[in-house]
């Protein structure tokens, strides 16, 4: 079984790109703090996260540097050829969920407001209710 589960914190604003073929995909980092053993001092690490499609485009606009977000999804490690010429490889993991953990503006009874992304459009309101 492939998962991954992470809470962190935004450390770039996303980056959202198209394909050739028109499909979405958003690349940030999530810092992501490990905490070590009895005298050892925290460390934090800065995990490289991809989002595609749907995903990606709420990405882009929902999230932004040092928003607090909890990532589900698979790794992935895949090489690729540097510009100069070097090949290399890279883990990353490849989002399939991403809860907002905060929002811009706190709920009125000071917790946080969770949103579950992969929901985002699912309501389908009857034609009556639609308000044009």
């Amino acid at each position: 079984m492939n998962k991954v589960i992470l809470v962190g914190r935004l450390s770039q604003d996303p980056d959202v790109r198209y394909t050739q073929n028109g499909k979405a995909v958003a690349s940030f980092s999530i810092a992501v703090n490990r905490f070590a053993g009895a005298g050892q001092k925290d460390a934090t690490d800065f995990i490289p996260i991809v989002a595609w499609e749907k995903l990606a485009e709420i990405c882009g606009n929902n999230l932004s540097k040092g928003r607090r977000v909890l990532v589900e999804g698979r790794l992935q490690i895949r090489s690729y050829e540097a510009t100069d010429g070097q090949k290399r490889r890279i883990a990353e993991v490849v989002a399939q969920n991403i809860e907002f953990l905060d929002s811009k503006q706190q709920s009125g009874d000071g917790g946080s407001s969770p949103y579950d992304a992969s929901s985002f459009g699912s309501e389908v309101f009857p034609e009556e209710e639609i308000p044009f």
